[in-house]
């Protein structure tokens, strides 16, 4: 389980070392553009204008409300760190998640038991902060989340989110206990029963990926008019 998870130089003198490299079907249309840079622009601009309105008409998964008693975190869709949060006792929990596929390396998904090409999306990483009021660090636990299932990958103590990095690299140099895999049974299981009872479990799991397709699309159609942009703004400088 745990193993799942435009480069650009000048045209005149790149064209001809791409056009060697490039298949023969594409070497006669970097001949023809290589002499003008108002064409490249002009390629690249409908290009990503094809592809936006292409990304623009795809369907978003059904609306999914978060497990009560956790709420959204207000603009989170626009930047990064938590999406969820909820008090519990004099706590305040609060959850970042990611795909598995950003955390490890390029191919490790076709190492998986069923012979690869799993869903990234279907397997996600959370960061979990456990936080209380007047102390300094907050528990954190890394963990592997999926559709029937929830694993802790490490657990340490850090400086709490938002804490303008003091301390932080103070934090990493200190001991941060052992590979979870290596404790005694009996104290993962109550890590396990520990997050258990906040709430971390699979029933994250519907809305975690509904808002990570939602945050990708947004991402991605933002991509597409930022870099259109700034090309054609070169272009009519």
């Amino acid at each position: 389980m745990w193993r799942r998870s435009l480069s650009g130089a000048s045209v005149a003198g790149a064209a001809g070392a791409a056009a060697a490299a490039a298949p023969r079907w594409y070497s006669p249309l970097l001949r023809r553009i290589s002499s003008s840079s108002a064409a490249v622009d002009s390629l690249l601009l409908r290009s990503l204008k094809e592809h936006y309105l292409e990304v623009s008409k795809m369907t978003p998964p059904p609306r999914v409300s978060p497990p009560s008693p956790y709420t959204i975190v207000k603009g989170a869709l626009d930047r990064g760190g938590p999406v969820l949060r909820r008090p519990y006792g004099d706590e305040e929990i609060s959850i970042s998640v990611m795909r598995l596929a950003n955390i490890l390396p390029a191919g490790a998904e076709d190492d998986d038991d069923g012979g690869g090409g799993g869903d990234s999306i279907s397997q996600l990483f959370l960061h979990v902060d456990v936080s209380k009021p007047g102390r300094e660090e907050s528990l954190h636990f890394l963990c592997g989340l999926y559709p029937d299932a929830v694993g802790i990958h490490s657990v340490c103590l850090r400086p709490k989110t938002g804490a303008n990095g003091v301390g932080r690299a103070s934090a990493i140099a200190k001991y941060q206990g052992r590979v979870f895999q290596e404790l005694d049974q009996k104290v993962r299981d109550a890590f396990h029963l520990y997050i258990e009872a906040r709430g971390i479990n699979e029933k994250l799991f519907a809305f975690l990926q509904a808002w990570l397709y939602v945050k990708d699309h947004r991402n991605l159609m933002r991509w597409f008019k930022s870099v259109g942009a700034f090309i054609n703004e070169q272009k009519t400088a």
